[in-house]
């Protein structure tokens, strides 16, 4: 049986982890799910779990305001939910999967890892008759939908950047142990889709981070300075892909739109939309009709054009060989030119209209070493 056709349940789906797992279910098709939280009853669990295939406990407590709440929810509410269970096991045939979100601090003395030592307790003796149970014992878990200062350092540092708030940092080489939330989403469903023994087995999220405090906090107050800069850090892969999606979360709404330079002379605007270290410039410029840009070589620096508005006319002549090429293009049909270095090169707007091109260079712009040099081209 597919996860889409299953019966699920899911206990504390209005928290972090919730949330996010419950929205990917809805994404991939599961459409039986039913959710237990902090606003229902205790009495509700068992009626919610008759005919479930799959359970996946989330609801806990990490910051209760009494610390004897650690108990009676991470071990009590674990204990009346395994033995509903234990009872269902007797009564029907089909399989049910218990996924239950425990801590890596669960062998530590503290109140909270103890509670969650004795739901783990609860759940492999849940397992020893016949109940498929499996535990993830999870670090500290970021991302999207996360709560600021209440159980995620990550969350705290990237609301209070984005906010403009300052951070504060204790103890700046602690090392964190991290998990991003779509690969803990990703791991949960896995856990259940694929087939396995009906022992109690422990998992693990497959990809996890480490990083110190200092250097956590280095990484997102970087991320404000991108909307003044237009310099991206490399945020495409890793831990800083997950962390610049997760402090992108938290900007106000009032925030979701920033302006950037824009120069403008006779002949038109040129924009520098972002520049990255590793990937070179993103960049547009318009010119009115009838007018001639560039005009220039470049020994290194290599540049790909994409007219998006309009009908251009690029004219390149080699400066050694004094080749000559011209090419015409439009927006008709989308067609990139190559703008190789030894050509001096220019490009005009021949269209009836204002022309917009698109600008990658293979390099950010230095002012100190432009390797851009002056050349008129001769028509061809």
């Amino acid at each position: 049986m597919s996860l889409k056709s299953k019966k699920i349940l899911i206990t504390g789906s209005s928290g972090f982890i919730g949330k996010n797992l419950l929205q990917k279910l809805l994404e991939i098709g599961c459409e039986n799910i039913k959710t237990f939280n902090r606003e229902n009853n205790l009495s509700d669990l068992g009626e919610l779990t008759e005919d479930c295939d799959v359970i996946y406990h989330l609801a806990g407590e990490n910051r209760p305001i009494n610390d004897d709440d650690f108990d009676l929810v991470n071990y009590g509410l674990t204990k009346k939910l395994c033995d509903d269970l234990a009872k269902l096991s007797y009564q029907r045939r089909r399989k049910i999967h218990l996924v239950y979100i425990s801590s890596s601090h669960v062998n530590s003395p503290t109140k909270y890892g103890v509670s969650k030592k004795k739901a783990e307790n609860v759940i492999e003796n849940l397992s020893k008759i016949g109940v498929k149970s499996t535990i993830f014992r999870l670090p500290g878990v970021f991302g999207k939908w996360a709560k600021p200062n209440y159980n995620s350092v990550v969350a705290t540092f990237c609301y209070n950047v984005a906010h403009g708030l300052p951070i504060k940092i204790n103890d700046p080489q602690l090392e964190l142990r991290l998990v991003y939330i779509d690969d803990v989403v990703e791991a949960l469903i896995d856990a259940v889709s694929k087939r396995g023994t009906n022992k109690l087995t422990l998992q693990d999220v497959p990809i996890e981070y480490h990083i110190s405090l200092v250097e956590l906090a280095n990484k997102i107050n970087q991320f404000p300075k991108i909307r003044s800069t237009s310099a991206v850090p490399p945020v495409g892969r890793g831990i800083d892909r997950a962390l610049y999606s997760t402090y992108l979360s938290y900007i106000p709404c009032d925030q979701f739109k920033y302006e950037i330079t824009s120069h403008h002379d006779k002949r038109g605007s040129f924009v520098e939309f972002l520049k990255t270290s590793e990937s070179g410039q993103f960049s547009f410029f318009s010119a009115a009709k009838g007018v001639t840009r560039g005009g220039h070589y470049h020994h290194t620096k290599n540049e790909k054009f994409l007219v998006i508005k309009g009908r251009a006319r690029f004219r390149l002549r080699n400066l050694i060989t004094n080749e000559k090429v011209e090419v015409i293009v439009s927006d008709k049909l989308m067609e990139v030119v190559d703008m190789p270095p030894g050509w001096a090169h220019d490009i005009t707007n021949i269209g009836d209209g204002t022309l917009l091109v698109m600008l990658w260079a293979n390099e950010v712009f230095d002012p100190a070493k432009p390797d851009t040099f002056h050349s008129e081209l001769e028509d061809i």
